[in-house]
């Protein structure tokens, strides 16, 4: 395994061509997908037509740095989810987005927490990134405390996707969070 990252629990990695059932597993699960699709599933053949590929054309794109990256136990292996650390498609480099997706059996773990914080010091210390941003329905409390946790700020209320309107509590919109750099190192 090419490990991206390494915490005390996990080590990410880049996704190969051979990880699609992966994320069909994890996007197969209602509850992962509670709010982004309400609880539908995402095709296989999404995943494997376009998700994938466009996941491995991003490490070309951003020469490795930048991306979707598999994450799993350091002890045993275990696929728990993703995390993404990216530019919009035509953002600059210095401004990413930071999210994760993680399978039910590794919530209440600290886990996303952990890869997350780990992503911020590898964004301002090694990557050169100016700012970090992320963002989730208002009604998804986990994610929020999450970004709470980081320090990051909350800084604006947001709409939610035409293609989310659908979603139980997207009435309430999205939020937007941030940290700078210097709002990190301040930490």
């Amino acid at each position: 395994m090419d490990t991206y990252l390494e915490t005390e629990r996990l080590a990410l990695r880049h996704f190969t061509a051979d990880d699609a059932d992966l994320l069909i597993e994890l996007d197969s699960d209602p509850a992962v997908m509670r709010y982004l699709s309400g609880g539908t599933p995402t095709a296989p053949e999404v995943v494997r037509e376009h998700h994938l590929p466009k996941i491995l054309v991003g490490y070309e794109k951003w020469g490795g740095d930048l991306g979707l990256f598999a994450a799993q136990e350091k002890d045993g292996g275990a696929f728990i989810g993703w995390f993404i650390l990216r530019p919009e498609q035509e953002g600059p480099l210095d401004e990413v987005e930071l999210g994760y997706r993680l399978r039910q059996a590794a919530w209440g773990k600290g886990y996303a927490t952990e890869g997350s914080r780990a992503l911020l010091r590898k964004a301002f210390t090694e990557l050169g990134v100016r700012m970090v941003w992320a963002e989730t329905m208002s009604v998804n409390q986990s994610s929020r405390n999450i970004m709470e946790k980081l320090e990051m700020t909350l800084v604006d209320t947001i709409p939610v996707p035409s293609d989310m309107e659908m979603i139980e509590g997207s009435e309430h919109g999205g939020v937007r969070y941030e940290i700078t750099k210097e709002q990190w190192e301040q930490q």
